[in-house]
């Protein structure tokens, strides 16, 4: 497998479909997705057509690529991602953010639903990502390392750029919500974690705990990409709420805050270039 032919052609597709040269990619995670809809004059590939990507599974996740502006900025919007809990490799996680690297986008916004571990966030949330913890057992840059994608030993000592980090935490204050920080913990999934578990995520010092992001996190600071975060906070972990967990309140959740999270990015996404 040549990892960077595979990712010329696939932008080679894109350019073909669209001529626009994005300058902020944005991931959009579970319940989110709502945000790519408003988006005007939009350009829209389905991952399925798109050359050795993986269409998306999972409930929440449109699986489409939308290309277009969001104000004076031109975007690159990835409507849901596949999971590494659905069985693809991590290359395959990670391969849309190396496509939009070589598009042309120099910030990456990643977001997703996550559940709440702090004891004072409550479900509907929006944290700026200010750091990650990762546990998914497994580092999408492992093997061998191809010297055009970047370096061999990335520095991840700030994978989220901090002037983004104040740059969200303002917008937030614009829509009138509070401008929640923390630290984002990824595990494998796709089972929830128990109560203990929760407990011991809560020591390592995780304020959120979810499935994704921090691969492509890794990956896009492997590219020279800078990086920021936002988790929605859908539920409580385990052990804090006596209510079971499930997806449909992840989706439910997203619903519920996706005016305020299209205002939010509509803010923010002009300002991370």
């Amino acid at each position: 497998m040549d990892l960077y032919a595979y990712i010329m052609e696939a932008v080679g597709f894109i350019k073909k479909s669209c001529p626009l040269v994005p300058r902020v990619g944005v991931v959009l995670g579970s319940g989110l997705g709502k945000f790519a809809d408003s988006i005007g004059s939009a350009i829209v590939i389905a991952y399925a057509d798109i050359p050795h990507f993986k269409a998306a599974g999972v409930a929440g996740h449109a699986g489409r690529l939308v290309l277009g502006k969001v104000g004076p900025v031109s975007v690159a919007v990835l409507q849901g991602r596949i999971h590494y809990y659905e069985g693809h490799d991590i290359g395959d996680v990670v391969f849309p953010v190396r496509v939009l690297a070589k598009l042309g986008i120099q910030s990456l916004l990643l977001t997703n639903a996550a559940g709440g571990i702090n004891r004072e966030f409550r479900p509907g949330d929006l944290m700026v990502i200010r750091d990650h913890i990762n546990l998914m057992g497994l580092n999408p840059l492992r093997g061998a390392n191809d010297e055009r994608l970047g370096p061999r030993f990335p520095d991840m000592s700030a994978v989220y750029d901090p002037a983004f980090q104040d740059i969200i935490a303002a917008a937030l204050g614009e829509i009138g919500r509070p401008a929640r920080r923390g630290v984002y913990l990824a595990l494998s999934g796709p089972s929830y974690e128990t109560p203990a578990e929760i407990r011991m995520l809560a020591t390592l010092g995780a304020d959120a705990v979810g499935m994704s992001t921090v691969p492509e996190a890794i990956c896009a600071r492997h590219m020279g990409l800078r990086v920021a975060g936002i988790s929605c906070i859908s539920n409580l972990a385990a052990g804090l709420s006596a209510q079971p967990l499930s997806h449909q309140e992840v989706t439910e959740t997203g619903e519920r805050v996706k005016n305020d999270f299209i205002r939010l990015l509509n803010l923010v996404i002009p300002r991370l270039v």
